[in-house]
């Protein structure tokens, strides 16, 4: 097992979010809160010495988060919401900021640019 030089960020949805992926007309499905939590998105971060210190890091990049999130749902923009400002992306989602990173898997990682 390998340290990694990385914090982590789980994206966890709250109800707002529920709410909204459940109103957009072209859903056909209800999805609760539970199972939209079931299973969040992880992002690596920045190490830090102090938990403010990631939540800030998420500040810096809340539109890219928020996008990333939206577009996992709909790649269409105008079925976004219009505000989707740093109030409203707190509003939306919980994340859950950790400082240590294991890598159980002897193999090197490949990274890719998300599109």
């Amino acid at each position: 097992m390998y340290f990694v030089d990385r914090a982590v960020a789980v994206i966890k949805p709250k109800q707002a979010f529920a709410d909204w992926l459940n109103a957009v007309p072209d859903n056909d499905m209800e999805l609760s809160l539970d199972s939209l939590r079931a299973d969040s998105t992880v992002i690596l971060i920045p190490e830090f010495n102090e938990p403010e210190e990631g939540v800030a890091y998420i500040d810096e990049i809340f539109e890219q988060l928020f996008a990333m999130e939206l577009s996992s749902w709909y790649d269409d923009p105008s079925l976004w919401p219009q505000d989707r400002s740093l109030k409203t992306f707190w509003e939306w989602f919980d994340v859950e900021i950790h400082s240590t990173l294991i890598d159980s898997v002897d193999a090197d990682l490949n990274n890719a640019p998300l599109e």
